[in-house]
């Protein structure tokens, strides 16, 4: 029995050991493994850069694509402004009116300078009144807008008293740019049915999309047409031109013995000419007055021998 106790006991007090010794060790391992405190200062005084990643053309062209997906599905991305301002279109349109010393060499200075500046005449007309004495020219002229102020001043220099000038100026930018946008949207929506021409498997499809092109096609030419007349409307100014003279010496009004001679004679041709050809469109009542003067011709030769 003291021996059971005995044993017991040597064995508790070794456990008791056993354990004594564990918690020793653990206390040193857990001493061991502390971390010394962090050195904030030395972590402080260093700097770090961060990283550039470039992106590579794929990369860059991948995102270009998405943000015009973007935009194309209703999120427009703002435009960036033009380096230069739009220029500006303008038409420039007058008329002038004055009296001449001398017409005939007003003319030719006009269509001089006309020529000499790059300008035409669309129309050049003659009048003359023998009954007030004047004689009139008047021409319509288109001329570079550049060059219409300068040669406005070269009409307005020949003559001897100016009775009118007006001269208007309207401003067609926004017209312009409308227009031409119209004309950029019919282009791109053509280009789609094109490619939906291509891609057409059906035979309805086909005529249904060229139908379509058809009048798409229409379109860009009369929007075309518009663009042309008023790019041209700005390039070249127009300017009515007016000048007459009151001097009798130039005024050939036809009031000499040989002047009045020649127009009797052609209006006597001239009348002979309307008689001739106003007899020839009435042949039926010709026909008609030769076969009854026939008749009664004939009916007086049968009386006359009946008498006899």
């Amino acid at each position: 029995m003291k021996k059971h106790l005995l044993f017991i006991l040597l064995a508790t007090g070794l456990v008791f050991a056993a354990c004594k010794h564990q918690s020793e060790e653990k206390v040193k391992v857990s001493e061991v493994m502390i971390p010394p405190p962090p050195a904030e200062k030395t972590m402080a005084s260093q700097k770090f850069t961060a990283p550039v990643i470039k992106a590579d053309d794929e990369t860059v062209e991948a995102e270009a694509n998405q943000v015009s997906d973007k935009g194309g599905a209703g999120e427009r991305m703002p435009e960036a402004p033009h380096a230069a301002e739009i220029e500006k279109k303008i038409i420039k349109e007058g008329d002038i009116r004055f009296e001449s010393s001398d017409v005939v060499k007003t003319r030719k200075q006009i269509i001089s300078s006309l020529k000499h500046l790059g300008g035409y005449a669309e129309n050049d007309s003659e009048t003359t009144d023998g009954a007030l004495g004047s004689k009139e020219y008047t021409i319509t002229i288109r001329i570079p807008a550049k060059n219409f102020d300068a040669f406005l001043s070269i009409v307005s220099s020949t003559a001897t008293k100016i009775d009118s000038r007006n001269i208007r100026v309207k401003d067609v930018t926004s017209e312009f740019i409308d227009t031409k946008a119209r004309l950029d949207n019919k282009l791109q929506l053509e280009k789609r049915y094109l490619n939906l021409l291509s891609r057409a498997g059906r035979m309805r499809d086909l005529l249904d999309i060229e139908e379509k092109l058809t009048e798409i096609r229409s379109d860009i030419e009369a929007t075309q047409g518009q663009l042309n007349y008023m790019s041209k409307q700005v390039a070249y100014s127009s300017l009515n031109i007016t000048f007459y003279t009151v001097q009798p010496e130039q005024v050939a009004a036809g009031n000499g013995f040989g002047y009045k001679l020649k127009s009797a004679l052609t209006n006597g041709w001239d009348f002979l000419q309307n008689l001739f050809f106003g007899l020839i469109s009435n042949w039926p009542l010709l026909i008609v007055f030769a076969a009854v003067f026939v008749l009664i011709k004939r009916w007086r030769g049968r009386r006359a021998v009946k008498q006899v």
